[in-house]
């Protein structure tokens, strides 16, 4: 007798909840092997592949390409048989740990996993459905909607609903305008791609979450930048790995977040969760969007294992290898926009994290040193925080200390 099992989306990571799907590899009625791709999905850190939890014939699809699905949500359903006279027999299945019983459903799963009773009596009391709650932002341990979330969402809502059309523009709560999308000649029209939505989506919550503040500074080089190029093919040469000013300023940022540890934390309503472990960030540009690769336990990494590191990381986003564990679990991130002659920026946080470091282009400015003026190589920083967690004055003190750092760094 066959059985049918459901194939759900795995935990991808410590702070995704969600991901895309991107292309199905299977099609209904193919026979799959256990652990055989059957799905690529996309996140704002990276792209994976799903594999077959049992061996067995997939009956359906429960995802269309391009939409997005909760951690947990029914992908697709596997009919578990002995096929005789087909390309393979397939075996008796042992249930995976991960999967819950065979007769629960999608909503329930997701229902009993993320949302709270109190969520669930609230949203079923005020006529919100399951579309509706996905769209409501979350503040709660890993992004989860909290009753106060939904409260707060109810009662904008409400005021919104209850303004007078021609006033509801002029106060502080926002109205969708009706428009059309711009069409015609002369206009090309994209969609987004499923990784490019994820960061806008991610980009979006973090701008409208968190009050974001930003400082900034120049740190001298110059004595740095003469270590490195003196030092730098022996370094390649001991360690495989090239030595340059990102190198150094991700030694130094990983020193202070340690010494200045609110930099390195997370908030979740009115608690903040500090990490005593640097899992360090890195920007990588690649196609259609920017992946953020981590180094963990960077802060007690040395400097050729952080430059080695960096080589391998570059890498793998290069050539599209990065796995989910790659990104995942990281605590703050740096930017470093300057490889493309800017100067200086202010990133958005990558939420839930609360800090984020840019780092520009160098340039050669005149200073004056005492009584007289030289000519030095700058480096442009900026530190970009969540004003919930810190104040202006802790950031200061933590981004001279790293300015400083990075001006007496000598490199052994």
């Amino acid at each position: 007798m066959a059985s049918e099992y459901p194939v759900l989306l795995p935990k991808l990571g410590e702070s995704i909840v969600s991901a895309t799907v991107v292309h199905w590899l299977k099609k209904e009625g193919d026979l799959v092997r256990e652990d055989e791709p059957l799905v690529e999905v996309a996140t704002d850190k990276v792209n994976s592949e799903i594999p077959a939890p049992c061996a067995g014939r997939l009956t359906e699809l429960c995802v269309p390409e391009g939409r997005e699905v909760q951690v947990g949500e029914m992908l697709a359903k596997i009919e578990q048989a002995n096929v005789v006279g087909e390309e393979m027999a397939i075996p008796p299945r042992i249930a995976p740990s991960h999967l819950e019983r065979p007769g629960e459903t999608a909503g329930s799963l997701q229902a009993t996993t993320y949302l709270s009773p109190a969520v669930l009596s609230l949203a079923a009391e005020r006529g919100i459905g399951t579309e509706e709650l996905r769209r409501i932002s979350g503040s709660g341990e890993g992004g989860r909607l909290t009753k106060k979330d939904l409260e707060a969402y109810l009662s904008q809502r409400t005021s919104v609903q209850s303004l007078p059309r021609s006033c509801a523009g002029a106060t502080g709560v926002r109205r969708p305008a009706a428009s059309s999308p711009p069409g015609g000649e002369g206009i090309e029209v994209r969609k987004m791609s499923p990784l490019r939505k994820m960061i806008a989506d991610n980009m979006v919550r973090s701008f409208f979450t968190a009050p974001h503040a930003s400082i900034f500074a120049e740190a001298d080089v110059t004595a740095l930048q003469q270590q490195i190029q003196q030092k730098k093919g022996s370094f390649e040469a001991a360690h495989s790995a090239k030595l340059s000013i990102t190198t150094t300023v991700v030694y130094a940022l990983s020193r202070i977040a340690r010494k200045y540890p609110l930099l390195n934390s997370e908030v979740h309503e009115d608690r903040v969760y500090i990490k005593h472990y640097v899992n360090l960030g890195i920007a990588v540009s690649v196609e259609e969007g920017v992946m953020v690769p981590v180094i963990r336990n960077c802060d007690n990494a040395s400097l050729p294992e952080i430059a080695q590191a960096l080589a391998s990381l570059a890498h793998k986003a290069r050539h599209s290898q990065l796995q989910p564990s790659d990104a995942a679990g990281g605590t703050i991130t740096l930017t470093n926009y300057g490889m493309s002659g800017i100067q200086m920026g202010l990133p958005i946080l990558r939420y839930p994290e609360v800090s984020i470091l840019g780092v520009g282009a160098l340039q050669k400015k005149p200073v004056v040193i005492e009584d007289r003026i030289e000519v030095r190589l700058m480096l442009p920083l900026s530190l970009t925080f969540d004003h919930r967690v810190f104040d202006g004055m802790y950031a200061c003190e933590a981004l001279a200390q790293l300015v400083s750092l990075v001006q007496s760094l000598e490199i052994a």
